[in-house]
């Protein structure tokens, strides 16, 4: 399994949101390079880069800063926060970044998206589907910086993009974001179940190295660990450690 270190941008600090809520944020580092840095000098090979900022804004804010992460550290960065458009996926991947995080537009431009994974090539984009659970235990998917819901299910998207050759999809479950109460374990085995072939992600609340033995005997393919890390629950070289053990 592999453990992507967490870098939210926002007005170009490093801090972190409460449930995506940009009146709660907390800013842990001013300088998000060193950040990345500090990551690749514990065995991070892997690193998560949200564009706070662009992904509320609907279009990249911080992109030069992402590719200057990528350049200055050699880790294997995904980044996604307010993509648009093939341009702003191009400049990225030709600026050093390994994958680009594409969350609301695909469901807004669905056939556009699909269009850009065969384009780019499946290992090349990650479908971000952040959800939120409803009172009958349905996954819906959230849009706009989880600012709004939408009236799709989970299923019913990764339904949607069977033929598309999607192979990466980080699933995050709203609820347990920021919240250091463990992950949504239940619906990483039921996605587990279903599509066998997608490549998951799992994100949001893991407090412990127990949530990451527990999600490594699930057999996820990454976890994305933020606050954590920034809360010193553990440390990186920790966690590498523990899922090595796995």
């Amino acid at each position: 399994m592999n453990i992507y270190p967490a870098i939210d941008l926002h007005a170009g600090e490093c801090v972190r949101l409460y449930q995506g809520r940009y009146d709660q944020v907390t800013v842990y580092e001013k300088n998000p390079l060193a950040v990345a840095q500090s990551f690749a000098a514990q065995g991070a090979k892997v690193l998560h880069v949200v564009d706070l900022d662009g992904a509320k804004q609907g279009k990249p804010v911080h992109a030069e800063l992402i590719m200057a992460i990528a350049q200055e550290t050699n880790l294997q960065l995904q980044t996604g926060g307010g993509l648009r458009t093939k341009e702003q996926i191009e400049i990225l991947l030709k600026g050093g970044v390994k994958r680009v995080i594409l969350g609301s537009i695909a469901l807004s431009q669905a056939s556009e998206v699909k269009t850009w994974i065969q384009e780019f090539g499946g290992d090349a984009i990650v479908l971000a589907l952040d959800i939120r659970m409803n009172e009958a235990q349905l996954p819906y998917v959230a849009v706009h910086g989880w600012q709004k819901e939408s009236a799709t299910t989970l299923w019913q998207c990764l339904d949607d993009y069977q033929t598309a050759g999607l192979q990466h999809v980080l699933c995050t479950d709203i609820q347990c974001d920021g919240t250091l109460m463990g992950p949504n374990f239940s619906l990483y085995r039921e996605c587990l179940q279903r599509y066998p072939h997608i490549q998951f992600q799992a994100s949001g609340g893991i407090s412990s190295l127990a949530d990451l033995r527990q999600l490594s005997e699930l057999a996820i393919d990454s976890v994305i660990v933020g606050k954590a890390l920034y809360e010193n629950k553990f440390s990186l070289r920790e966690a590498l450690a523990e899922v090595k053990s796995c």
